[in-house]
């Protein structure tokens, strides 16, 4: 079966050069650019590699490691004051730059992955084809099928989603050329084809796993003439709302990528380093994006605004909106949706919702009450003083808008998040596979030792 699977995929891919000679596939121009970022990293460990580029506190090391510098990653980078920056790029540039589907205003995710794999902004044509390979590939393994339609209803949703990303192992291009052994200098041609053929069949996955759990488990299917986001709106039954539309682009493309650390993404590299399979790695990847503190948080805040809601039947006033807020604070709870361990500033992906919502549905309830909470929470948390960020992350408005306009399971929203974050932590694999990067092992002691360390420290 494998041999069959590797000359069909060779077939779709030589009809897709065929269709867009003109100009490069995505593949073609990585690995045209691999060669100079391989040396550009040679020559820069060669020539810096013992310079000191951080120190470690004793508190880091207990508290999470939180900013340490110890992390490669090409396709973002997260500034504490101006929020994300996409291969350089904010996201009103992204908005601004990539290409978009026809009479569409948002940026296709489609067009992002490009831009984090290879730092360059495909055109139009280059995306279109990228589209209909996705398209392509986008069918299930009959087991992967068998096994969500088999999954309890009670199962969470993510527990299902990590389940059937780790059976797609079976397609594996990457473990069955590793398996055979290889030259490792073409790890990231078989991860390239994992990545791709994993990012394709996503919505499928995430649209069964909705389809079964909260409607009657039928399922459209995928329409090769549409991009990326549409298919998976129109998967989960929304395709005919062209604002919802709008909604997957611009959601899949913001929630994609926050730099290297957070948990996520560092899980997916991590695992990845041990040279698992994309499949796998994104499994454990998403794993961690399950958790209440990562992005299972989205869900969280919706939870909370439904209980701000009915406390305060209705009445939106600043007045009783701070007064609810204080005691929220006062009864040892967090305000969810605001604060960040890096950002120290308004969250670009809160704003760029934001401006959605203003332009699609201003008047909505549940937004009148985000927005009034946004004037009121960074007040509150200031004065309040154990906050170091007082400003809403993007947890605390992409539940809003999935509401508006049906997708009301909110169990379910960590499942987008998780199709969203593939954007932004398979390019990184590919390229950690066409840098040659190392396992990843940090040292780690025990309190006795870092008693015994610090001492010895201070002594001297």
């Amino acid at each position: 079966m494998s041999a069959i699977r590797t000359a069909q995929r060779s077939l779709l891919t030589k009809r897709f050069v065929r269709s867009y000679a003109t100009e490069p596939t995505l593949k073609a121009r990585l690995e045209a650019i691999l060669p100079e970022k391989i040396e550009e990293v040679k020559q820069l460990k060669k020539e810096y590699g013992k310079t000191v580029i951080g120190e470690v506190l004793l508190e880091q090391a207990y508290g999470g490691m939180r900013g340490i510098k110890g992390l490669v990653w090409e396709g973002s980078v997260l500034d504490p004051i101006e929020g994300i920056r996409f291969r350089g790029r904010t996201i009103p540039d992204i908005q601004k730059e990539l290409p978009k589907a026809p009479g569409g205003q948002e940026p296709l995710p489609e067009a992002l992955f490009w831009l984090l794999l290879t730092g360059e902004v495909p055109s139009e044509a280059q995306t279109k084809a990228f589209s209909e390979e996705l398209a392509a590939r986008s069918a299930l393994p009959k087991h992967v099928e068998e096994l969500i339609d088999r999954s309890p209803s009670h199962l969470h949703p993510m527990a299902q989603f990590s389940i059937a990303v780790t059976a797609l192992e079976s397609e594996s291009q990457f473990a069955e050329a590793y398996a055979k052994g290889v030259n490792k200098k073409d790890y990231w041609k078989y991860t390239y084809e994992d990545s791709i053929e994993l990012l394709a069949k996503l919505p499928n996955i995430a649209a069964r796993i909705y389809r079964n759990v909260f409607k009657d488990g039928k399922l459209a299917a995928v329409d090769p003439k549409l991009d990326y986001g549409a298919n998976l709106a129109n998967l989960l039954g929304y395709g005919e709302n062209q604002e919802f539309l709008e909604l997957m682009r611009l959601y899949l493309t913001i929630h994609s990528d926050h730099e290297g650390g957070n948990v996520s993404a560092h899980t997916t590299h991590l695992v990845g380093s041990a040279l698992s399979s994309p499949f796998l790695s994104l499994a454990a990847g998403l794993n961690g994006l399950a958790g209440p503190l990562h992005g299972r948080a989205n869900q969280e805040v919706l939870e909370w605004l439904f209980q701000m809601r009915e406390e305060l039947n209705e009445d939106y006033s600043k007045e009783n909106i701070e007064k609810y807020l204080w005691e929220t604070l006062n009864a040892g709870r967090v305000v969810p949706g605001y604060g960040h361990a890096v950002l120290r500033k308004t969250d670009p992906r809160y704003t760029a919702q934001r401006e959605f919502a203003l332009k699609h549905m201003p008047d909505y309830e549940l937004f009148k009450l985000v927005s009034n909470i946004y004037e009121v929470a960074p007040g509150v948390l200031t004065k309040h003083g154990k906050t170091k960020n007082p400003w809403p992350n993007v947890d605390s408005h992409s539940g809003v808008l999935l509401q508006y306009y049906g997708l009301t399971e909110q169990s379910f929203y960590t499942v987008l998040f998780g199709v969203s974050r593939a954007f932004g932590v398979l390019p990184q694999l590919i390229l950690d596979r066409g840098l040659g990067m190392a396992l990843e092992r940090p040292k780690s002691f025990s309190t006795e030792k870092y008693i015994e360390l610090v001492k010895n420290i201070a002594k001297k």
